[in-house]
C-alpha cells in the first residue's frame, strides 16, 4: 500500500469529484464507496471488519489504491495515514454546514432510510457506518448529524501537522491539490460530479 492522498473528508464534500481528479493527476485508482462491488449495502468482508473493530489488513485492503476519499475509507483517515505516513491528508468540506446536512439527508439518507426497515433483506453496512460516525443508531437526525460533522472536521484539523493536512472546498478546484502534491494543474475544468440533482 502506497497511498499518496488519504481523504478525511465525509460524504457530500466533493469526494466524486475528487475520485476522479487524483485519479488523473496520480495515474491510479482512488479508492471511494462508488468502487466498491456491493456498495453501499454490502461493502466486504475487510471492510465490515474494519467497521467492527476499528482495523482490519490495510494493506491488502488498499493494494490497488494510489488514494482513497469518501466512506469508508474516510472513516479510517487515521489508521491509513498512519500506515502511509508521507501521504498528503485531504479534508473536504462544505462551504456550509446546512448545507452539507440538506445534501446528506436528500441522498445517502435516503437508502439508509431503507435498509433500517425490517423487511430489508439486503445489507447494512451503510447503517453501521452512520452508527459509527454518529456514536448512536439514532442518526437520521439534524443535530445528531451536524455535531458528528463538526466533531469529525475539528479532530482532524487538531490531529494532521499543518503542512500535511489539506482543507479543500469544491469552489477551490486544481489549484490547492496540485499545489499540495506538487504536480501541474490540467488545463481543463475541474470535475464535477455526483451533483444532488443527480440522485432520484
Amino acid at each position: 500500500m502506497n497511498l499518496k492522498v488519504v481523504g478525511a473528508g465525509l460524504p457530500r464534500t466533493g469526494t466524486s469529484s475528487l475520485k476522479s481528479a487524483l485519479e488523473e493527476l496520480l495515474g491510479g485508482p482512488c479508492c471511494h464507496m462508488s468502487a466498491i462491488p456491493g456498495h453501499p449495502f454490502d461493502l466486504g468482508k475487510g471492510w465490515n471488519e474494519a467497521i467492527e473493530s476499528g482495523t482490519t489488513d490495510w494493506d491488502r485492503l488498499m493494494d490497488e489504491y494510489s488514494a482513497a476519499v469518501d466512506w469508508p475509507a474516510s472513516m479510517f483517515w487515521q489508521q491509513l495515514s498512519k500506515e502511509n505516513p508521507n501521504a498528503l491528508v485531504l479534508l473536504s468540506v462544505r462551504e456550509d454546514v446546512e448545507d452539507w446536512w440538506t445534501s446528506v439527508a436528500s441522498t445517502i439518507l435516503r437508502p439508509a432510510r431503507m435498509a433500517k426497515k425490517e423487511d430489508w433483506t439486503e445489507g447494512r453496512d451503510l447503517i453501521k457506518l452512520l452508527e459509527r460516525f454518529t456514536g448512536t443508531s439514532h442518526w437520521d437526525d439534524r443535530s445528531t448529524m451536524i455535531n458528528a460533522y463538526l466533531a469529525h472536521n475539528d479532530e482532524v484539523r487538531r490531529s494532521v501537522p499543518a503542512d500535511r493536512l489539506l482543507e479543500w472546498k469544491a469552489s477551490d478546484g486544481w489549484e490547492p491539490i496540485c499545489r499540495a502534491l506538487d504536480l501541474p494543474i490540467p488545463e481543463h475544468s475541474f470535475p464535477w460530479l455526483n451533483k444532488r440533482s443527480e440522485w432520484s
